[in-house]
């Protein structure tokens, strides 16, 4: 593992990569000094938590700089991934080439999965263990946390929390990708014939995809049957993408809404040329590509479309109306003013004006936040709740505070050995290649501390899982491991070929320890 493959990584990854590998390298000054190592006789014990791509990325990233190192990584579900698993669109199977290499990682000898067990978190089912933050502390030289964002942030407007039919993103996703925490949603497609998305960035086109496109297309991914049958009961005809500001400060991405302007049957309403440069030409060449694609419009004309959808601009969300039944029926915006409309960093204003946009369901979809793990606070660990990250020094160094015996004015430091890694580092934005290069910052991190002799948590007798696990009663929990993991994947595509389909995903852990034995 001491160099990336061209097998090892997809084609877009591998030019992130290379590029990665000059701009991840640590050109700063060190944080410690750079004596020679006397750490070569025994190996870095590194514990992950979290299995999806900013993990695995770390535990790569590490294993080929620094020889013999030993990797234990936690999930809390009995399944790897994270993310690719839960998050990626199931009609994107090429982001999900990643999931197979993880798995090279996986086979090293220094590496050990340890699934079905949570860090700090009670966990939500009784077969789940749950080891004490602390206790990972006690037995590794490094921890890194590479968690990612389980919760997801609100819109704080009225009618959001009472009334039914209002789902996150995270919620909608994860249903229809099997995550079990919403296997049991069951969001009621057939209310009416118009849905209101909140939000414009990639995962609110993913959602308006998912709604629009043929279920027959959408049979042979792995998304689960019960969001098959779902979707096949659906009224759903129009869709409204709605964001604050307008088309030049869009965050979704070409691809996306190509995708969305390509589905057969589909059609697009025109967007606000009052919002388009006359001169798109001169734009750099991604806006540029953007902006053209939204005024050329869908492959469909709206007249011989079956279903439709819009991306509303400059519309901020104010209040979501209820019927007598409790479930919504419309949302009302107020029209928002951009300083400079042209201006892809344009602030934006309220204009008092409202309108409301009939709407049997409605999804917000402004953004995932990961949240702090018990026993942060006294590990000394720095969390900021606002932007939802653990505070770090840019490169993944977890920061704690400090203070001088002089003049008791606190000062951040990096807490020794504590790493962070993804989401939980530098917030919910990006895709899995920019995961990677941010996964390789950590890892260079990592490798250059302990190669330069830095402060690590551990002592000389740093063990691990193998300490680790006389710690937990298996008598009342199941500890998950590679090979049993194995069994549960094997399973599911056996389920699969009964649908004609890669695989037919477990939605519960009950399920996923039974495919287990």
């Amino acid at each position: 593992m001491n160099h990336i493959t061209r097998s090892w990584l997809c084609a877009t990854c591998e030019r992130k990569a290379i590029r990665g590998l000059k701009s991840t390298s640590i050109t700063s000054r060190n944080l410690y000094s750079t004596t020679a190592s006397r750490r070569h006789d025994r190996p870095l014990r590194m514990a992950i938590v979290g299995s999806g791509p900013a993990g695995f990325y770390t535990a790569y990233r590490v294993m080929s700089k620094t020889p013999n190192t030993r990797v234990d990584m936690f999930e809390a579900l009995p399944v790897p991934f994270g993310l690719v698993r839960f998050g990626v669109a199931p009609d994107h199977p090429e982001v999900k080439n990643c999931q197979e290499k993880f798995e090279e990682v996986a086979s090293s000898p220094g590496f050990t999965f340890i699934g079905n067990v949570a860090v700090g978190n009670a966990g939500d089912h009784l077969d789940r263990c749950n080891i004490p933050l602390s206790s990972i502390l006690r037995h590794y030289d490094a921890v890194v946390f590479a968690y990612g964002a389980s919760k997801d942030r609100q819109l704080g407007i009225p009618g959001e929390s009472e009334l039914k039919g209002i789902y996150s993103a995270r919620e909608f996703v994860g249903w229809y990708n099997g995550l079990p925490e919403y296997a049991h949603l069951s969001p009621d497609l057939t209310k009416g014939d118009e849905a209101v998305i909140i939000g414009q960035g990639n995962v609110a086109l993913d959602i308006a995809r998912m709604l629009l496109e043929n279920v027959d297309v959408l049979r042979k991914s792995d998304i689960t049957e019960q969001a098959i049958e779902t979707l096949l009961q659906s009224r759903i005809k129009r869709v409204h993408v709605v964001g604050r500001r307008g088309p030049m400060q869009a965050a979704f991405t070409i691809k996306e809404v190509r995708e969305l302007m390509k589905l057969h049957g589909v059609g697009f309403h025109p967007i606000d040329m009052s919002l388009v440069p006359d001169e798109v030409s001169k734009l750099p060449r991604a806006r540029r590509r953007l902006m053209e694609i939204m005024v050329k419009g869908s492959t469909t004309r709206i007249d011989d479309a079956a279903t439709s959808w819009s991306l509303d601009f400059c519309l901020a969300p104010t209040e979501f109306l209820g019927g007598s039944d409790g479930q919504v029926k419309s949302t009302v915006f107020e029209r928002t003013s951009l300083s400079s409309p042209f201006d892809p960093s344009s602030s934006v204003s309220g204009t008092g004006e409202k309108l409301e946009i009939p709407s049997s369901i409605a999804f917000r979809s402004i953004g995932y936040k990961s949240v702090a793990l018990p026993g942060f606070s006294e590990a000394g660990i720095l969390f900021d709740d606002r932007k939802g990250i653990i505070q770090n020094d840019g490169m993944g160094r977890v920061l704690q505070d400090s203070a001088t015996a002089s003049d008791a004015q606190h000062n951040k430091s990096h807490l020794p050995g504590v790493y962070c890694a993804g989401w939980v580092k530098r917030g919910p934005t990006g895709v899995i290649a920019s995961t990677m290069e941010d996964a390789f910052s950590t890892g260079d991190a990592i490798a250059s501390d302990w190669n330069a002799d830095a402060p690590f948590l551990g002592r000389e007798s740093s063990s691990g899982w193998e300490a680790l696990r006389t710690e937990i009663d298996q008598s009342k929990c199941r500890v998950i491991q590679w090979e049993e993991w194995k069994r549960i994947d094997k399973a599911e595509k056996e389920r699969g070929l009964q649908f004609g389909k890669e695989r037919e995903k477990f939605t519960s852990t009950t399920e996923m320890l039974s495919a287990a034995k």
